[in-house]
């Protein structure tokens, strides 16, 4: 009964848009996690010269070497440079290495915290072209911004924003390491790594804020994430930041929630909601 009625319901949207629901168990899947009614996907690529996806054991030290691939929250970084509103949260599905992972080292004069430089040895990955599809989810954590939840605005205004190279500056990790973002056909182009599968062991996936929190366990903590990928024909699938094991993250310290409020001088325009009954035409400051 519950298939046939399934059925029905996808029998009716074909025949009032004219259109064919998917039914990809993949789509499925992001439709589940997004709690949106649309999937929300953005493809784009991103190139530069020099990257820097620093391998968080070498810090310490002050020479920095690179992970071979970009990790989830470099990846975030630059979709939240191209759009972003506390309203949503992005998602990286995954993304596809174009090219081959090669190596420059060269010497750099830090900053010294007491005053003066220091000397060091960075290693960066060199001509590196990545091409990456996510989507964006609502954050929970806002109930405030309730109102901001369309996403046909927040979703076309991304595109455009991709097709523009992104509001802000694109780094590739680090802010020497500028980056080009620019529309692409995600599956377009054959990849350096194609017939292959690599393991990179564990390595570190990204952080979870207060804000974006969706377990109770990370809720008001500043939570790492990390991870085992696997580089399949080029292609890293991401785990959800909510599908990481508990084994596999560490609670930092204690985190409170940034408030955003027209009174607080730091998000303007919720006021217009009273007047026009929702946030349907208008884009938030």
């Amino acid at each position: 009964m519950t298939c046939l009625l399934e059925q029905a319901d996808i029998n009716f949207k074909m025949q009032n848009t004219g259109k064919s629901e998917s039914t990809s168990p993949k789509i499925k899947e992001v439709r589940i996690l997004s709690k949106t009614e649309h999937d929300n996907i953005v493809e784009f690529k991103v190139s530069g010269d020099l990257a820097l996806f620093a391998d968080v054991l070498t810090r310490p030290g002050g020479e920095k070497f690179s992970y071979p691939i970009p990790t989830y929250e470099a990846l975030k970084g630059i979709l939240m440079s191209v759009y972003w509103k506390p309203t949503i949260i992005w998602v990286i599905d995954e993304c596809r290495v174009m090219n081959k992972v090669s190596m420059e080292r060269k010497g750099i004069r830090p900053i010294k915290y007491g005053g003066g430089n220091d000397l060091s040895y960075y290693t960066y990955l060199k001509d590196v072209e990545y091409r990456v599809r996510a989507h964006f989810e609502w954050n929970d954590n806002r109930p405030e911004l309730e109102k901001d939840r369309n996403e046909n605005k927040h979703h076309n205004i991304a595109k455009r924003m991709i097709q523009r190279g992104g509001r802000r500056d694109i780094f590739l990790g680090t802010r020497e390491c500028m980056g080009y973002v620019e529309p692409c056909s995600y599956d377009e182009g054959v990849s350096y790594y194609q017939g292959t599968e690599i393991p990179y062991g564990f390595m570190y996936h990204g952080i979870t804020y207060a804000d974006e929190a969706e377990r109770e366990e990370d809720k008001g903590k500043l939570t790492v994430r990390f991870w085992r990928p696997v580089m399949k024909d080029g292609v890293i699938k991401f785990d959800h930041p909510n599908d990481i094991p508990e084994s596999q993250k560490r609670h930092i310290r204690d985190m409170k929630i940034k408030p955003f409020d027209k009174d607080l001088d730091n998000f303007s325009g919720l006021e217009e909601f009273d007047f026009i009954g929702g946030g349907d035409d208008i884009e938030l400051d």
